[in-house]
């Protein structure tokens, strides 16, 4: 039934939709929960899909493309043709492990940066899928700092402002060209 959502797992030479960086106002709005699941949902991850999947990377959130919805495209697995991406719309974090990692991230709205942000471990997630069929996943590794990090955009949130090293963080957004001051520690 997934087949309705499903694109070529490739790089696109003109993607459908921008990706927004850091600095720009629309990272720092709190998204909008989807109130029904319908075609127009289910275009626009096709087309953040398709997005995400041409900028190289394994997810993407609704306000990274301008869009203020609560919808996350992830796929932590983007050379496996065989398993298809997940579709998060709503999600919401039921639980967490209480154990903490570091682990080096990085985002597709600020670009050569890779830093160390801790996160819980494991968690719970409940949303709805590109049906609006309600769902469950318990997450771990990747998969679960990968549905935090996206999460966070729905919140206005971006991972720099988690990063605790401060003095990398700057140096880094600099090197890159990113303002410091965009940065909102929480």
């Amino acid at each position: 039934m997934t087949a309705q959502v499903l694109v070529e797992k490739k790089k696109l030479e003109k993607p459908p939709l921008t990706i927004h960086t850091l600095g720009d106002r629309v990272l720092r709005q709190p998204a909008k929960r989807v109130k029904s699941v319908d075609a127009e949902i289910r275009q626009l991850v096709r087309e953040m899909l398709q997005t995400m999947y041409s900028a190289e990377g394994i997810g993407l959130a609704a306000p990274q493309v301008g869009v203020n919805k609560q919808v996350i495209v992830l796929d932590c697995e983007p050379d496996n043709p065989a398993k298809p991406p997940l579709v998060l719309i709503n999600p919401t974090i039921k639980n967490t492990s209480g154990e903490v990692s570091p682990f080096q991230e990085g985002c597709l709205s600020i670009p050569g940066v890779y830093l160390e942000v801790k996160r819980p471990e494991m968690i719970e997630v409940s949303y709805r899928d590109e049906y609006g069929r309600p769902q469950t996943l318990k997450a771990t590794e990747l998969l679960s700092r990968a549905i935090q990090h996206e999460m966070d955009h729905l919140n206005g949130v971006l991972f720099v402002d988690r990063v605790e090293n401060k003095l990398a963080l700057n140096e880094e957004l600099v090197k890159h060209k990113f303002s410091p001051k965009a940065v909102k520690s929480v």
